[in-house]
């Protein structure tokens, strides 16, 4: 029997930072299940540096993700001025990093999401996520090199498709996979209170399996 956790995220999704306690609460409780990143692309491609009209929206949507998830944001007007609001390279990062130690990936996107929501670092700014990954374990070199790669662009491009051929619209998705068999944990936000027993069914009823 194969099961693992899919968990399709931005991380530079505010709602997937909210969500981050309840992944850390999964793996705490299931440590033996694999944590499966999947890069759906929350902004890939924009170009436009944010504007105060765009800082103010922003500012009421996190405002609403801390109220309901109580995780810490600052405010966007204390990212950088010419900040441009592009999740690709923050998303091709936990690309490399899931390719080069899989078991490295998340601990490496909490470090990005707390760098971003609650320090104001520019995660458009290869140098900063390179800075991130040799904070998180990985080699300066191969991450450096990984990152610059044709590699990484090509297996972007197939999470993003993958993510669209699924039908996935909304961050953050959570599946659960038994033998190919895919169920859905969440669709959009969801408290732990919500997504935890669904999660503790689905370990129980995988351990019904494995005794039969």
């Amino acid at each position: 029997m194969s099961q693992r956790l899919i968990y399709v995220m931005d991380p530079l999704c505010s709602w997937c930072w909210g969500f981050a306690p309840v992944v850390d609460a999964m793996v705490a409780l299931a440590p033996d299940v694999p944590l499966h990143l999947v890069a759906g692309g929350l902004r890939p491609g924009n170009g436009q540096p944010l504007d105060e009209r765009t800082r103010s929206a922003l500012a009421e949507h996190w405002q609403a993700v801390q109220a309901a998830s109580g995780q810490p944001f600052v405010s966007p007007e204390e990212l950088p001025d010419a900040f441009v609001y592009d999740t690709e390279p923050a998303c091709r990062a936990l690309l490399v990093g899931r390719g080069l130690d899989a078991k490295r990936a998340w601990p490496f996107v909490r470090l990005l999401q707390q760098a971003f929501y609650v320090e104001a670092f520019d995660l458009s700014d290869a140098r900063v996520l390179l800075e991130l990954a040799v904070q998180a374990g990985y080699e300066r070199a191969a991450f450096a090199e990984a990152y610059s790669s044709e590699l990484a662009r090509a297996a972007i491009a197939a999470d993003f498709s993958w993510t669209r051929d699924l039908g996935i619209a909304g961050f953050p998705t959570l599946l659960a996979e038994r033998d190919g068999q895919l169920a859905l944990l969440a669709n959009g936000y969801q408290s732990q209170d919500v997504v935890l027993p669904l999660f503790e069914r689905w370990l129980a009823a995988g351990r019904g399996i494995a005794s039969a």
